[in-house]
């Protein structure tokens, strides 16, 4: 590569790293005079790099947005932490619905990599392992998810056309405080304008979202992860279990998170734990695991099924 061309790719470089950049400052770093430094800002803005010269005592030039991505220059540990966070967002499921544009963007990086770093990278992937094992994710649609976070940022309402769980369509106002990614889905937790309650909705489930006129204010301490975590706790199933469990709030966490059950202070030294569930046969396990004192409220199938769990770990012990 002829020299003044290398030049010119390490100013885009140098502009890339963010703020304004002094004639001075970049005649300095790519040993040249002032007028070269504005030659080769010309060069790149004729190769549509959306260059913006800054003027006054601290002025310079900065890269500002352009209609399209420019060149893009990556060191060798910026272009591996790149690569690497494509791999765990298809791994877990957080990408947008255009999946192919990950295996592509991963594509074009890989290609200029240098060999040696390429190689490392090879090896680096030929050893890494999950403990999860990866799943098939309904993923969302990258205009809708734009759109949501627009709204979030602007607090605006957006409408939105959502198909639930059970296939029914329906056209939806929302006033969203926040977008969560959670155990691998997208999804937006707000204010439905119609009546006035909170509600999440999964993003892949979202179509032709747009922002509207107007704004809102979220409510004090919102937060969304939280309101998303402890939605899945509240949300209605078949089974609405009460337990007494013995022992501290880190001890039950550790077996049933938030996004399971919720927790409120019982007798000294016993927390009430609630539990909404489609099924039954989980919880006698995990009580087990938590190797605390429980009583069972409701409901009574709990109640069998624990028992029964027991009769069979205890004939399980006593086999020789």
């Amino acid at each position: 590569m002829p020299r003044p061309a290398g030049r010119v790719l390490t100013l885009l470089e140098l502009l890339q790293s963010g703020g304004t950049r002094t004639v001075a400052e970049l005649a300095e770093r790519l040993g040249v005079d002032g007028r070269t430094v504005r030659r080769y800002v010309g060069q790149l803005i004729d190769l549509d790099v959306p260059v913006e010269s800054v003027r006054g005592r601290y002025g310079g030039y900065r890269l500002g947005p352009g209609h399209r991505l420019p060149p893009l220059m990556l060191s060798d540990d910026e272009a591996l932490a790149v690569l690497l966070g494509l791999v765990a967002g298809r791994r877990t499921g957080l990408v947008t619905a255009g999946r192919t544009a990950s295996e592509t963007a991963s594509a074009k990086i890989r290609r200029v990599l240098p060999r040696q770093v390429a190689r490392r990278l090879d090896v680096l992937l030929d050893s890494l392992a999950f403990t999860d094992r990866p799943g098939e994710f309904d993923t969302p649609d990258a205009d809708v998810l734009l759109t949501l976070a627009d709204a979030v940022g602007h607090r605006r309402p957006v409408a939105m056309r959502y198909t639930g769980g059970d296939g029914r369509r329906s056209e939806r106002t929302l006033h969203a405080y926040g977008i969560v990614a959670h155990a691998g889905r997208w999804y937006v937790t707000g204010q439905d304008a119609a009546g006035g309650e909170d509600r999440t909705f999964r993003l892949d489930r979202i179509a032709d979202a747009r922002t509207l006129p107007g704004s809102f204010e979220p409510p004090e301490g919102a937060d969304p992860a939280q309101r998303v975590v402890s939605g899945f706790a509240t949300a209605e199933y078949r089974y609405e279990v009460a337990l007494r469990i013995q022992g501290t709030t880190e001890q039950i966490r550790a077996r049933l998170p938030a996004s399971v059950a919720t927790l409120e202070e019982a007798d000294e030294g016993w927390l009430r734990v609630r539990i909404r569930a489609e099924h039954l046969d989980w919880l006698p396990p995990v009580l087990a695991s938590l190797d605390r004192p429980f009583v069972i409220e409701t409901p009574d199938e709990l109640r069998t099924l624990t028992t029964e769990f027991a009769a069979r770990l205890t004939s399980y012990a006593g086999h020789p």
